[in-house]
């Protein structure tokens, strides 16, 4: 299996008014973030806009971002439906297209029970050659996954990675203490990255490494190195970042700060706005901080 570890920024998704992928602009990022140091790239997280965008848009931004990327890093690509058999179908047609692994996220409708949400990672696991990341983010999902479900999904052999966006660091031991090497860990940017790392992480998946993404690599390597007065110092600086990404929208968030570093990437998908200009001070505010 493939080792996913360090820094992967979740991409935005630039879409123009009328629906049109700006893939020039999501391709000239990807490059630059590759330049900056980032181990890998994932397109539709949820600073991708997934559940705003229809199968052709999320195709063709999974298919620029891996264009892009020419095998210079990995792209683990985002799957996400209330849909077993679409899920899947997504699944394959990106392992198809060049990904080299799958985040599998659970869009839910109706509550699930722990035999169905199970079913529903396993079933997209099962359908690829690939490593998949399970993504977990009780904020948006209606059917959080258990420690049992990711116990007995980590036996799953191409079930690597967890990526876990709970806020609940303690959570994340608990993981590691359950499932040890066979779930390798993945922070949030709603977990501090250092902290993560510091029990036994190996790397964060998060939106705001879209903008500050030489800074984040700087952050693991000092974790990698055990340098962890050095890594605090740089977390607490970098936090600002994390704390408006916290009170804004996500993707209106991230857009704002790439459009303030001269990428054309538009306004987030409607029904979602962008930042006000006050909201949007705030993001200038931090970057401007951190040079």
């Amino acid at each position: 299996m493939a080792d996913f570890h360090g820094v992967f920024p979740y991409l935005v998704s630039p879409v123009d008014p009328a629906g049109h992928v700006r893939t020039e602009v999501l391709g000239r990022l990807c490059d630059d973030l590759i330049k900056a140091g980032v181990h890998g790239l994932t397109p539709l997280g949820s600073t991708g806009e997934f559940a705003y965008l229809n199968n052709a848009q999320r195709m063709q931004v999974v298919a620029t971002t891996i264009e892009a990327a020419q095998g210079r890093v990995p792209v683990v690509a985002g799957v996400a439906s209330t849909s077993t058999a679409d899920a899947v179908a997504q699944a394959k047609a990106y392992q198809k297209r060049g990904a080299a692994g799958i985040l599998a996220i659970m869009e839910a409708y109706f509550p699930l029970s722990d035999a169905q949400v199970e079913a529903y990672f396993r079933a997209i696991a099962d359908a690829v050659d690939i490593p998949v990341v399970i993504y977990t983010n009780p904020n948006f999902q209606r059917s959080d996954l258990t420690l049992d479900v990711i116990a007995r999904l980590a036996e799953h052999p191409r079930i690597g990675y967890i990526k876990d966006a709970s806020t609940n660091t303690g959570r994340l031991l608990s993981i590691m203490n359950r499932c040890g090497d066979s779930l390798k860990v993945f922070s949030a940017s709603a977990h501090i990255p250092v902290a993560v790392m510091l029990i036994g992480g190996h790397g964060w998946m998060a939106g705001p490494a879209c903008i500050i993404p030489r800074q984040s690599v700087e952050l693991y390597n000092l974790c990698r190195r055990n340098r962890w007065d050095e890594a605090m110092a740089l977390q607490r600086k970098l936090w600002r970042i994390n704390e408006a990404f916290a009170r804004f929208n996500l993707a209106a968030c991230i857009k704002a700060g790439l459009a303030i570093q001269g990428y054309d990437v538009g306004d987030p998908v409607p029904p979602q706005a962008p930042l006000t200009a006050e909201q949007r001070k705030v993001v200038e505010a931090a970057l401007r901080d951190l040079g």
